[in-house]
């Protein structure tokens, strides 16, 4: 019902259409019971006195007798208005379902857009992206095709017992008998079929999640010859969901065909029964006739049953995985959150932090960064590096019994995140490119920016040199993940679209691993000259990279074992003399 908004009115009429076919359809085996009975056997008529008007009006039942195409006309009439009503049915029904998968896929990207990070960390964005296209698919053909049905269905119940019943009353009791029945088997078997498309589904996004994955790892599975283990284990997976659904097929099979044996003995113990009457004049040929026709309608409700049960079976696994993403908590905003000037300290106070389910990464830190200055953080891998970073950046939350990160002297859960985002630019460890040009991916912070603007930052992350060199510049389309570029390339672009950005707080995270040592310089050299007074935080394994810091901290095994300025470390006999001094010797020697 949430997302019904803006197509509940065309379901509305489509249900309505529904309704004027159903009852279309409960007119012609009156007008053939009239025919044989009235019109042709000359019997005398027992109607209500509003049918007898319309008859007389035609010159009753004896000038029909003579004149049948008048009631065959009426036969024509009233098809041709069932099929405009079918027709319309399927108009309201077909655009309301659209809306609806338009509402629904919006709503829920909007929502995953909002979830936390944590929260894709723990998800699988093969899965995700399944339960956006093949579960609202499957919700969409639930509701265009069952829905409407539905209240034909009732239509078509009601209306068919009531004329049954004017017509035999123990005739009718046979008729319904069954449907006691099937309503039994169907609640039997509705958990069973739950069950299995619950399992199938699951399956399905296993499938998907592997299949992004190694779309998305298509160089490093080449690169290790590792495409026959890869197609062997995607083989292994897609055999366990192809048995899923052939066992799902056998229970189907199963569950229809004793669905059509309950249905098709009671056809044939209507027609037996149903002439056994008539021989012996308990019922009229017209009477058995329209019997017969109303059975035949009252069974497709019946044997609709069946069908309704398993697409709803699919339809509520479904709506249940789409309910896990939209139940699913967004990111909180604080309700005091602020918005305040960004330029200012940086300070972290006695911050632990785990991820979830696994030991505690940072112990006690403690450190201040100063405005306008630059800060470098070394350390061995895992030791929490990059974790500092997002937490400042807010992509997970620090609970607040965990310690505390202020800017300007405000904690920054009460900063606005969004705002928070805009004024720090982040280059990640691993960094990504959209599949679009390097001009878009370079500017994409900021709509409506020159071109003039982005080869500025080009320039400062000694990337447009590059770009210029091919054939169709800053216009050259990336590919997925940016594969078309090199990883020196990669990182300048990010690098190129952080600068544009004007942030007052930078962060390159390990950013310039994938570059040399000169193009290192330049772009340390490039951000001091263009970015003086923004707080810069540097994040490397390279000691020249953060040769220059105003500040240095060492992080071993997720606390500070080191802090002061790189000056002071060369001679602290820690770890960064330690490394200063390999890497020295690495270069004197390479001299």
């Amino acid at each position: 019902m949430r997302f019904l908004k803006g197509s509940l009115h065309l379901f509305v009429l489509g249900i309505f259409a529904s309704a004027v076919v159903s009852l279309a359809d409960m007119l012609t085996p009156q007008i053939l019971r009239m025919a044989i009975d009235n019109a042709i056997g000359g019997l005398e008529p027992d109607y209500p006195a509003w049918v007898m008007r319309i008859v007389d009006a035609f010159g009753g039942f004896s000038r029909l007798g003579q004149q049948l195409w008048i009631m065959a006309l009426a036969l024509i009439v009233i098809a041709l208005f069932r099929a405009a009503s079918q027709f319309l049915m399927v108009v309201f029904n077909n655009k309301g379902s659209e809306r609806l998968v338009k509402t629904m896929r919006d709503r829920v990207f909007r929502h995953i857009e909002q979830l936390p990070f944590s929260w894709h960390m723990k998800n699988h964005t093969g899965d995700i992206i399944q339960r956006c296209t093949s579960d609202i698919d499957k919700i969409r053909n639930f509701v265009a095709e069952q829905l409407s049905n539905i209240i034909r269905i009732v239509v078509l119940l009601v209306f068919s017992i009531y004329f049954m019943m004017t017509m035999h009353v123990g005739l009718t009791l046979i008729a319904i008998s069954v449907i006691p029945l099937i309503l039994g088997y169907v609640v039997i078997f509705g958990k069973k079929l739950h069950k299995g498309f619950e399992e199938c589904e699951e399956a399905e996004g296993e499938i998907s999640a592997m299949v992004q994955e190694n779309l998305s790892g298509v160089r490093v599975v080449r690169a290790f010859a590792r495409e026959r283990y890869e197609r062997d284990r995607f083989e292994k997976r897609n055999n366990e969901y192809c048995n899923l659904w052939v066992r799902m097929g056998v229970v189907l099979a199963r569950f229809f065909t004793v669905q059509d044996i309950l249905t098709m003995t009671q056809a044939m113990l209507i027609i037996v029964v149903g002439s056994i009457l008539c021989v012996h004049g308990k019922m009229t040929a017209g009477d058995l006739v329209a019997f017969i026709a109303y059975n035949a309608l009252l069974a497709w409700p019946i044997r609709r049953l069946g069908r309704m049960l398993v697409e709803m079976s699919k339809a509520d696994v479904s709506i249940g995985r789409i309910a896990y993403i939209m139940d699913s908590p967004v990111e909180e905003e604080a309700p005091d959150a602020m918005e305040i000037p960004m330029d200012q300290e940086i300070c972290f106070e006695h911050v632990h932090f785990g991820y979830e389910n696994c030991p505690e990464i940072l112990h006690d830190i403690s450190f201040t960064v100063k405005p306008g200055t630059t800060l470098g953080i070394l350390g061995g891998t895992g030791s929490g590096k990059s974790t500092l970073m997002l937490l400042l950046d807010k992509m997970y939350d620090l609970p607040e019994e965990w310690g505390t990160i202020r800017i300007g002297g405000v904690d920054i859960r009460k900063i606005k995140t969004d705002y928070l985002r805009r004024n720090i630019s982040m280059v990640l460890q691993e960094p990504f490119l959209f599949s679009r040009s390097i001009g878009d991916n370079i500017g994409i912070t900021r709509p409506g920016i020159t071109l003039e603007e982005i080869r500025e930052a080009a320039r400062d992350a000694c990337l447009d040199e590059n770009v210029s060199g091919f054939a169709k510049g800053y216009d050259t389309f990336v590919g997925e993940r940016g594969v078309t570029l090199s990883g020196g390339q990669k990182q300048r672009t990010a690098i190129a679209r952080a600068l544009v950005g004007r942030a007052p707080i930078l962060i390159f995270d390990d950013s310039l691993s994938a570059v040399d040592t000169e193009t290192d310089a330049r772009i340390r050299a490039s951000l001091e000259a263009r970015f003086g007074s923004a707080t810069i935080i540097i994040i490397s394994h390279r000691l020249t990279t953060i040769s220059k810091a105003d500040q240095v901290i060492i992080l071993e095994n997720g606390r500070i074992s080191e802090s002061g300025t790189p000056e002071q470390l060369k001679h602290s006999g820690g770890l960064y003399q330690k490394i200063y001094e390999i890497q020295s010797g690495m270069e004197a020697a390479h001299e």
